[in-house]
C-alpha cells in the first residue's frame, strides 16, 4: 500500500480490504473464508479532503462522522438519536475540529486511516517507526462521551474548535417532504424558523453549547387538524435540549469556542453529550455536570477495557464470513459489507428513537445544503424504518430492536388506538405508513383541512390511504423476536396487546360477503395499486400473525385473545393469485387497478410473510410471481434479493447481492454509504436489504425448522455464527457446497436442521 497514488476512495478501500482479507488456501484446495472482524476493516493510505470522505462511529445512541483535511486537522460531525429540534428535525449536535500544531499528519509517510472495527474506534497513524505519529477516535460504548487521544512523535498543541452553523434566528429554506409546512396552503402557512445554538459562557477549562427547544413547532397544529387536542400526550419537543461540552487533559480555555491542550506529546479531549427532555438550560447544564463526574469517577483505562468488552461481545454473537476462488472475490466482498453495515446498525441502534432510514446519524451535507439537510424530512415511513431491522434477530442483535418496539408499541400506538376509534368509529388501530415520532400523520399526507370538516376522516393523500400492512408487520417482526428471545414478559406485555389491537383493527374494520369472508375493500397493495380488493400485504400478514398467535401454548393468552384470533382467521379470504398463460402466480390483490409505484406486494405472502417459501406448499406461485413482477432491481428498499433467496434461487440471489454490495454512493469514500437510491445517503435500507438476503441465503427458519443453505451459492465457503427461534445457535462452516462443521446449541435442536438434498 505504501506509496501507492489512488484518486478513488473506493479502490483505496478495496485494495487494502484485499491486502487484508485475501482468503488462504486450505489443504483441500478450497477457500478458507477469513476469521478475524479485522480482515473487514476499511484502510485509506492518504488524508481525506472534507466530509465526503468520514468514517462513521458510534455507541447507538451518539453518532460521529470523522474525516480528515490536507492540512492534517481532524473534523468530526456529533449526531444524537434524540436531538430533535422545535421544528421536529433530527438535526447534528455540532461540529468539532481537532488541530495539531505543527501538524503530524499531514505529508507524513507512510500514512493509514483505519476503522477498525473489532473495538468501534477510527485510529490514523502517521510516520513509523519511533517517528510515528498516532490519533485515536471512539465513542464510549456505556458513556456519553466521544474520545479524541493524540500521540505525537514530537510536541505539538492541540486545539479542539466548536464550529456551529446555527448561529441566528432564520427562516429554514430547505422544506423537505415531512416537514410540517411542506404543504401547508398560502392561508395557512407560517415561517419554518430555526433558533440558533447557545454557546456556553464563563466555561472554566472547558467549552461548550448547547440547543433548547424554546418552542414547539407543529405539534399544536396537527393536533388541531387531525383531532388531538383531546388526547393527552406531552409536548414531544417544547424544552428539548441537547449539545455538548468538551474537556481536555489541563485543558486551557482560549475563548468561548477554543479549548487548547498544552504543547507536548500527549492530548486527550473528551466531548460530552447529552439530550434532556423536557430541560431548561440550567438544568441541563447541572445534568451535563452530573454526568461527566459519573464519567470521570471511573478510571479511564477501565472505561476503555469496557468499551471494547461491548464491541467484542457484539461480534462474537453472529458472522458470515464467506470466500469464493473468482477473481473480483465477490463472496469476501460481500462478506466485509455486511459486517459493516451490521457495524452502523450498531452505532445508531441503542438510542432513544429507532434508526431513520434516510442517512441514520451519518448524513452530510450535500453540495449547497447544510449539514442538518436530509432528503424526505424527519418523518418515519413504516416500510423504510423496518428494513434494517429485519435482519436483527438471526445476528442476535435484540438490543438494537427495543427502540423500535418503544416508540410503535408504546406512544404511536396509544395515538393510533385514539385515531381509529375517532376516525373509524369502531376498536382496534391502524399505524398509519407515514407518521412524526410521537404519532400524527404527514401534514401532507394527512391534508390540511380539519377532520370535523370531513365526511371522510382519513388522510387525503392516496399515497398511503389505505394501506395498512405496519400492524400485521410489526407484529410479525414481534412474533420473530418473542420466538428467539422466549422473553414471556415482553409476550405479556407488548406482544400480545399490540397484536390485540391490530386484529381488532381488521376484525371490526371490513365486511363478510356472503360465504362469511372478508372483503378488504376499498384497500390498496402498498403505495403501488391504489384500487384494490384484498390486498396481497394485508391479507397475507393477517393470515400469518393468526396462525403464529394460533399455534402458542394455551396458556399464553387468556380465552377471549384466542377467540379473537380464531375468528378473524376463519373469515380471512384466501391468498390472491392470478394466471398467466396457464400458470398460477402470486398477486397483488384479488382485484388490482391503477398503478402508482414500484413496489412487488404480491410477493408479500413469500417474504416477509413465508407462506409461500421453501418447506411450504405451492413455492411455484412465489417463483412465478418473481418471473412475472413488473418492477426489478438490486438497490434501495427493493426486496427482489430477499424474494429470491426465500424461493431457493440461488443464482439469482447472488447476482442481486453482489450488485447491491459493490453500489454505494460514488461521492462517498466509505464504501458502505450507500445512495442517494430513492431516500438518502446512507441509505440504511439498501444496507439493511443486503444483510437479510446474506443471512436467508444461507439460513431461514419456519416453526422450527432451520433451513441450512437453501440458496447458497455452491462455490462459496463460509464460516458463520447465526441465531434461531428458541434460544438457538448456529455455528458451522460450509466448503464445496457442503456443510462440514456444526455446533448447534442447545444440542437437542440439530434434529430441526434441514439441509439441502443431495444433487
Amino acid at each position: 500500500m505504501n506509496g501507492i497514488a489512488l484518486t478513488c476512495p473506493v479502490v483505496v478501500a478495496m485494495i487494502a480490504w484485499a491486502f487484508m482479507a485475501a482468503p488462504t488456501q486450505a489443504g483441500d484446495g478450497a477457500q478458507t473464508p477469513a476469521v478475524s472482524v479485522d480482515a473487514y476493516n476499511v484502510i485509506w493510505d492518504s488524508l481525506g479532503k472534507g466530509e465526503h470522505d468520514s468514517m462513521p462511529l458510534g455507541n447507538g445512541d451518539i453518532g460521529v462522522n470523522a474525516w480528515t483535511e490536507p492540512g492534517g486537522d481532524l473534523v468530526f460531525y456529533i449526531s444524537k438519536t434524540d436531538a430533535w429540534d422545535d421544528n421536529a428535525r433530527l438535526v447534528k449536535v455540532g461540529r468539532v475540529r481537532i488541530h495539531l500544531g505543527p501538524s503530524c499528519l499531514a505529508g507524513a509517510k507512510p500514512f493509514a486511516q483505519t476503522l477498525s472495527l473489532r473495538d468501534g474506534t477510527m485510529r490514523i497513524t502517521a510516520g513509523e517507526g519511533a517517528g510515528a505519529s498516532r490519533v485515536r477516535v471512539w465513542v464510549d460504548a456505556h458513556q456519553p462521551v466521544v474520545h479524541v487521544e493524540a500521540d505525537t512523535a514530537e510536541p505539538t498543541q492541540a486545539t479542539a474548535s466548536i464550529e456551529l452553523w446555527r448561529t441566528k434566528r432564520q427562516e429554514h429554506a430547505e422544506l423537505q417532504i415531512s416537514d410540517i409546512m411542506h404543504s401547508a396552503p398560502a392561508d395557512a402557512r407560517q415561517p419554518t424558523i430555526i433558533e440558533p445554538d447557545t454557546v456556553l459562557a464563563d466555561q472554566a477549562g472547558r467549552v461548550g453549547w448547547y440547543h433548547n427547544n424554546v418552542k414547539s413547532f407543529g405539534p399544536a397544529i396537527l393536533d388541531k387538524i387531525q383531532g388531538f387536542e383531546g388526547f393527552k400526550q406531552a409536548d414531544p419537543l417544547l424544552g428539548r435540549t441537547f449539545g455538548a461540552v468538551i474537556k481536555a487533559d489541563n485543558g486551557l480555555r482560549v475563548d468561548d469556542l477554543r479549548l487548547r491542550s498544552p504543547r507536548g506529546k500527549t492530548h486527550r479531549f473528551s466531548i460530552y453529550v447529552l439530550t434532556r427532555h423536557p430541560s431548561t438550560p440550567e438544568k441541563w447544564i447541572a445534568a451535563m455536570d452530573e454526568a461527566i463526574a459519573r464519567v470521570e469517577a471511573v478510571d479511564a483505562a477501565k472505561r476503555r477495557s469496557e468499551h471494547e468488552k461491548w464491541w467484542s461481545d457484539f461480534w462474537a454473537r453472529s458472522y458470515i464470513r464467506a470466500a469464493d476462488g473468482s477473481a473480483k472475490g465477490d463472496a469476501a466482498y460481500v462478506s466485509q459489507m455486511y459486517h459493516l453495515q451490521r457495524f452502523i446498525n450498531a452505532c445508531a441502534g441503542r438510542g432513544a428513537y429507532p434508526i431513520k432510514f434516510n442517512g441514520s446519524l451519518f448524513t452530510v451535507a450535500p453540495a449547497g445544503k447544510n449539514p442538518d439537510y436530509r432528503r424526505w424530512g424527519p418523518g418515519y415511513w413504516w416500510q423504510n424504518t423496518r428494513l434494517p431491522y429485519i435482519s436483527m434477530c438471526a445476528s442476535g442483535d435484540f438490543d438494537l430492536m427495543k427502540p423500535l418496539w418503544h416508540m410503535y408499541a408504546g406512544e404511536v400506538m396509544r395515538l393510533s388506538k385514539y385515531r381509529t376509534k375517532l376516525y373509524c368509529g369502531h376498536d382496534g388501530a391502524f399505524l398509519p405508513e407515514c407518521i412524526y415520532f410521537w404519532g400524527p400523520i404527514f401534514s401532507q399526507t394527512y391534508g390540511w383541512q380539519p377532520w370535523d370538516q370531513r365526511a371522510d376522516k382519513l388522510q387525503a393523500s392516496g399515497w398511503h390511504k389505505w394501506e395498512w400492512v405496519a400492524g400485521p408487520e410489526l407484529c410479525w417482526m414481534m412474533l420473530d423476536y418473542y420466538d428467539h428471545t422466549r422473553d414471556r414478559e415482553f409476550l405479556a406485555r407488548t406482544v400480545l396487546p399490540t397484536c390485540r389491537e391490530i386484529l381488532t383493527f381488521f376484525d371490526q374494520h371490513y365486511k363478510t360477503d356472503k360465504a362469511g369472508k372478508l372483503v378488504m375493500h376499498p384497500s390498496q397493495a402498498l403505495e403501488t395499486w391504489w384500487n384494490c380488493t384484498n390486498p396481497m400485504p394485508e391479507v397475507a400478514g393477517c393470515i400469518a400473525v393468526t396462525d403464529r398467535l394460533l399455534a402458542l401454548p394455551d396458556a399464553a393468552a387468556p380465552a377471549d385473545e384466542r377467540a379473537l384470533w380464531r375468528r378473524l382467521r376463519e373469515k380471512l379470504p384466501d391468498l390472491p393469485t392470478r394466471q398467466i398463460e396457464g400458470k398460477t402466480a402470486l398477486a397483488p390483490a384479488e382485484k388490482f387497478a391503477n398503478k402508482r409505484n414500484s413496489e412487488n406486494p404480491e410477493l408479500y405472502a413469500v417474504f416477509p410473510f413465508r407462506l409461500v417459501a421453501l418447506g411450504r406448499a405451492n413455492l411455484d406461485w412465489g417463483i412465478e410471481a418473481l418471473r412475472r413482477r413488473w418492477d426489478r432491481g438490486a438497490s434501495g428498499w427493493r426486496q427482489d434479493d430477499i424474494f429470491m433467496a426465500y424461493l431457493g434461487l440461488a443464482d439469482e440471489a447472488r447476482k442481486n447481492l453482489v450488485a447491491r454490495a459493490r453500489k454505494h454512493d460514488r461521492n462517498e469514500r466509505f464504501p458502505a454509504f450507500w445512495g442517494p437510491n430513492y431516500d438518502w445517503t446512507p441509505d440504511q435500507d439498501h444496507g439493511g436489504i443486503l444483510l437479510k438476503a446474506f443471512q436467508a441465503m444461507l439460513m431461514q427458519t419456519d416453526g422450527d425448522k432451520i433451513f441450512l443453505l437453501p440458496a447458497w451459492p455452491k462455490d462459496w465457503d463460509v464460516d458463520f455464527r447465526l441465531h434461531a427461534p428458541r434460544r438457538t445457535v448456529l455455528e458451522g462452516k460450509v466448503r464445496g457446497g457442503k456443510v462440514v462443521d456444526l455446533l448447534v446449541t442447545p444440542a437437542g435442536r440439530k434434529k430441526d436442521v434441514v439441509l439441502p438434498a443431495a444433487p
